[in-house]
């Protein structure tokens, strides 16, 4: 796995490719590809990284894991590409987008448009097996990503952590609130979505605290 990683992440994470459970992962991920079918395919694992640069992220929305079936995951998390039918999930963050901002539900589950306005769509686990949902857990990837969540929260302020279910929650726990907005609320998940995740109206949330501190809304 050659790190291809955008260079304002890469200059930021430089210390975590060369740390032991780093090199681990590497092998680990190579052998997965080489053996097995993978998603996203191995181009798209840091999409996220190179649609969002560190200084251009204002808001974070984590996810766990990438889509597992043919054509979905495409390296954001709850993105998937052009033409590809809405998951579960993505449809319930739709409608709730629909209902908070009064505009109607996107067509297309591509969420590049947002992640080019500076929302950076990380999943904890970068990488998974195909048709076999959390594969690629506790193999290293969410000691990076809990690296990447770390130098945001330290080193930018006034950022927006989307929170959606109590493991993006665990994962963000450190996060200090008297420096970001931190939005929690259910999962979209149908199995709890009427949890508190619909009518939590995290997209104009993060948009009135975004044109607080003086940055352009996101056109979601």
């Amino acid at each position: 796995m050659d790190v291809k990683i955008e260079s304002s992440w890469k200059e930021r994470l430089a210390a975590e490719f060369d740390k032991p459970y780093f090199a681990a992962l590497t092998q680990f991920i190579r052998n997965e590809y080489a053996t097995k079918t993978i998603y996203p395919k191995g181009s798209l694992i840091f999409n996220a990284f190179a649609y969002t640069p560190f200084d251009a992220v204002k808001v974070v929305i984590l996810g766990q894991d990438p889509y597992h079936e043919p054509g979905q995951a495409h390296g954001l998390c709850f993105s998937v590409n052009d033409g590809v039918q809405l998951p579960p999930s993505l449809q319930n963050i739709y409608k709730e987008l629909s209902d908070d901002l009064g505009i109607a539900a996107p067509r297309s589950g591509n969420l590049e448009g947002w992640a080019k306005q500076g929302v950076l769509l990380l999943n904890a686990t970068l990488t998974v097996r195909a048709h076999q949902a959390g594969s690629h857990q506790q193999k290293g990837w969410e000691t990076f990503t809990d690296a990447v969540v770390h130098a945001l929260a330290e080193q930018r302020e006034h950022l927006v952590f989307i929170l959606w279910g109590s493991y993006a929650q665990h994962k963000g726990a450190f996060i200090d609130p008297n420096k970001h907005l931190i939005l929690k609320s259910a999962h979209p998940s149908p199995l709890s979505v009427y949890r508190g995740f619909y009518g939590s109206k995290p997209f104009s949330k993060a948009n009135e605290y975004l044109v607080r501190y003086g940055k352009t809304p996101i056109n979601w």
